[in-house]
């Protein structure tokens, strides 16, 4: 944004109290979107209980949710090209509030669904664009800090979503995991209008690629679909999946070849011949597929292996945040004055180390050894996140920002998706794999299972219980070197991803940032 869209506007970059108050606003705008894909996670089976349907049923609030977003975040560049980004902004909280509350005040799963659909496609210009609006009112010098307050908030969210949800789920109503949201879009809606409202950017009366935004909406929608809940049923074994998957390669492959033929392109995909973006963009999604994957199985594992509670579950994989807010700010603030490649490699070198760790975890791990991992990742986020979204939009021009940030979030999101349908599944499939193994060395002849009978029988333990009972150890350390699996591959993705970063290309500046 060589200036940003400030000086075009004849204003100058936001100082003191009033970029405070506009970080503060955008970062809870942010933050309460992002929260919202995790939030409801745990709460799902409370809800289609109360709701008298079931938890297959109940989790098309997700399924709804994330296909929804996932169709409308690459289109954000278009709409804010069209009405104005501070105006596209200020409608989607202001609406994500309204379909909120709606969602709250649900009486049937229908409802809560359609509610959550819509509440879905309002958000989806909002991570992408508070991303744009911090960046177009902070100064030069400034922006780096910018991107990593965003960037704390994008990552932070997820981590904390399941342990609220399910506070509040566990102490209250589920309806109040949407209310809570009122107070807070209301503050960043007043706070965004009152200081951005004569801050618009330019707007262009832009036709409609009607062909391009249906091949999106349908291609997306059915991949989602499909992501969320493929596991569920077995894959591929389903009709319904089969289907979901050749509809979504066959119009994602004609999307692909229209947008680039298209001389107004709904999605501008042309970004992708940028190398820097190119680059960047991958090793957002090769870092957010293994980081988010992670959070999804190791949440399931101390569940059901080491019996912990959901909110216990939560507080497992929470400690990443700790250093993720503390050394974002720093890592923004100091980042120009090192090349983005080595915070880069340095970040997921830490990823890597503390996925291998987890993957010797054994079925004896104490808490500590569990969150210690976790802890350290804190700054790897720091140095993985701040500084790649910083090579994802370096050297592009003001008018080509918001479109950027909407496809790199798409990706973003889209690698989320995968990575928690992969990471369920293959942990799924290795536990079966592993027990198989596990069971064919349970014999009477060998040492190990006459120890274990010898000690159920001094307890008083035989027939179908003593057999239930190892059968039981063989589930729990089956599920164990599964988990060692999924963190193994997890490991060696970051590991590729410290290669990939290389192939960027500085200077890494953008929207104004100096060079380094």
């Amino acid at each position: 944004m060589a200036e940003g869209n400030a000086p075009a506007q004849g204003k100058p970059p936001l100082k003191g109290g009033a970029l405070a108050l506009l970080t503060a606003g955008v970062a809870l705008a942010t933050f309460m979107e992002v929260l919202d894909i995790s939030i409801v996670n745990v709460s799902v089976r409370t809800i289609a209980g109360n709701l008298g349907v079931s938890s297959n049923e109940g989790t098309m609030a997700i399924s709804a949710y994330s296909m929804a977003s996932a169709v409308m975040q690459p289109l954000t560049g278009w709409i804010a090209r069209r009405f104005g980004e501070v105006r596209t902004f200020s409608v989607s909280v202001m609406l994500f509030v309204i379909f909120s509350a709606l969602c709250g005040l649900s009486q049937s799963m229908t409802m809560l669904i359609v509610f959550r659909l819509c509440q879905g496609a309002v958000s989806g210009p909002m991570v992408p664009l508070s991303q744009t609006l911090l960046l177009n009112n902070y100064p030069v010098a400034k922006r780096p800090i910018a991107l990593a307050l965003w960037a704390m908030t994008v990552v932070v969210a997820p981590v904390f979503g399941p342990i609220l949800g399910g506070w509040i789920t566990d102490n209250y109503h589920w309806s109040w995991i949407f209310f809570i949201n009122i107070p807070v879009g209301a503050f960043a809606l007043i706070i965004t209008y009152v200081l951005l409202r004569d801050r618009e950017s330019k707007t262009a009366k832009m036709p409609i690629d009607a062909v391009g935004l249906g091949l999106l909406a349908i291609g997306v929608g059915c991949l989602q679909f499909m992501l969320d809940n493929g596991n569920d049923k077995d894959w591929f074994t389903s009709n319904t999946i089969v289907v979901l998957a050749i509809v979504a390669v066959v119009c994602l492959t004609f999307l692909i070849a229209w947008e680039l033929m298209h001389k107004n392109p709904v999605v501008e995909l042309r970004l992708l011949g940028r190398r820097n973006f190119f680059i960047g963009v991958l090793c957002l999604s090769l870092g957010m597929f293994a980081f988010f994957g992670g959070t999804v199985v190791m949440p399931m594992w101390v569940q059901e292996v080491l019996g912990y509670t959901a909110t216990w579950a939560g507080f497992v994989v929470a400690p990443i945040g700790l250093l993720a807010i503390v050394l974002s700010p720093l890592v923004g603030a100091f980042q120009s004055k090192f090349d983005l490649r080595l915070l880069n490699t340095i970040g997921f070198a830490i990823f890597a180390g503390a996925s291998f760790y987890m993957s010797t975890l054994s079925t004896l791990a104490p808490y500590g050894e569990l969150a210690l991992p976790r802890l350290c990742m804190g700054a790897g986020v720091a140095l993985f996140f701040v500084p790649v979204n910083q090579i994802i939009l370096s050297g592009l021009p003001d008018d080509q920002v918001a479109s950027a940030s909407g496809l790199s979030n798409f990706f973003r999101t889209l690698a989320g998706s995968i990575a928690t349908a992969v990471s369920t599944t293959l942990y799924s499939h290795r536990t079966t794999y592993h027990h198989a193994v596990l069971a064919e060395n349970v014999s009477q002849g060998s040492r190990a299972t006459s120890e274990y009978v010898e000690r159920f029988q001094s307890f008083g333990v035989q027939g179908p219980t003593l057999n239930a009972a190892l059968n039981r150890i063989v589930d729990l350390q089956a599920a164990t070197l599964a988990v060692n699996d999924v963190f193994w591959i997890f490991g060696l993705m970051f590991g590729l991803a410290m290669v990939a970063v290389w192939f960027a290309k500085p200077p890494f500046a953008s929207g104004g940032t100096p060079a380094h």
